[in-house]
């Protein structure tokens, strides 16, 4: 029964998806219908902007899962003992977490492609705005986790790991199927919030020509010249976005508290 439950999950939420940006669609037409924009106007701006918002969820999500794996692996190696693999786990986390995203977004966009064409010629054709925002987003929001996860690890006992250990599991078994399930219980509630932050700080991606929803609201007021109506709409949806992520991400949190009993 638990492949057809899964399989039911996955297609409430493909219908979740796809309704939400239809409803959004609408929502946003007849609120610039309200605001004195023309059917026409109102109609070609209620479709940008749910395409901007549909970019800015998909950008956000697989930012934060890969962002996830690396705050995952690069806690880890952050605490290990042996210098070769936490030296550079700790240069990328202080590099990352002190130099800002907007910068970040413009390396990934503009100076990565020339790094990479020795290897890969094809480099700058391949990292499109979008995929060269997806990088910088991955490894900055990877690099928070790391210390949210780095920070968890060592929030459990150390009597944790002797008790593994005298039952004859490995360090690296130890970690696995001890220490991480337990600590990825404990840092659940940070990572939401970095999973939040990083919707937000997608709008950065704008400043590489990426068509998320700010640079979609932009192009809207730069044919409209209307700011307030437009500026409260992507406040709005911003605030959507958020919401459902947040009602998600609250809802995984309560269901491994409930595991973890």
């Amino acid at each position: 029964m638990r492949p057809l439950r899964w399989l039911l999950f996955l297609g409430f939420l493909v219908l979740g998806y796809i309704g939400l940006f239809a409803l959004l669609g609408l929502l946003l037409e007849r609120y610039f219908l309200l605001t004195g924009f023309g059917p026409e106007r109102a109609a070609s701006a209620a479709g940008a902007m749910a395409l901007g918002a549909e970019i800015t969820l998909k950008l956000t999500l697989i930012s934060g899962l890969a962002g996830l794996i690396i705050g995952v692996f690069a806690g880890m190696f952050r605490l290990s003992s042996r210098p070769w693999v936490r030296l550079p786990a700790t240069f990328y986390i202080w590099v990352t977490r002190g130099t800002p995203l907007l910068v970040q977004i413009l390396f990934a966009y503009n100076a990565l492609p020339l790094l990479l064409r020795p290897l890969w010629p094809e480099a700058q054709a391949v990292l499109t705005p979008y995929w060269a925002a997806f990088i910088a987003l991955s490894f900055n929001v990877g690099a928070y986790n790391a210390e949210v996860v780095r920070a968890g690890i060592q929030a459990i006992p150390r009597g944790q790991w002797e008790a593994a250990w005298s039952l004859g599991l490995s360090p690296v078994d130890t970690l696995r199927f001890v220490i991480l399930p337990q600590a990825l219980r404990i840092v659940v509630p940070p990572l939401v919030n970095n999973v939040v932050a990083l919707l937000k700080d997608s709008s950065l991606a704008s400043v590489i020509t990426l068509a998320e929803l700010s640079l979609s609201g932009q192009r809207v007021i730069s044919a409209t010249f209307r700011p307030v109506e437009v500026y409260l709409a992507v406040a709005a949806i911003y605030l959507l976005l958020t919401t459902v992520l947040t009602f998600f991400t609250n809802a995984l949190e309560r269901r491994l508290k409930v595991a973890g009993r």
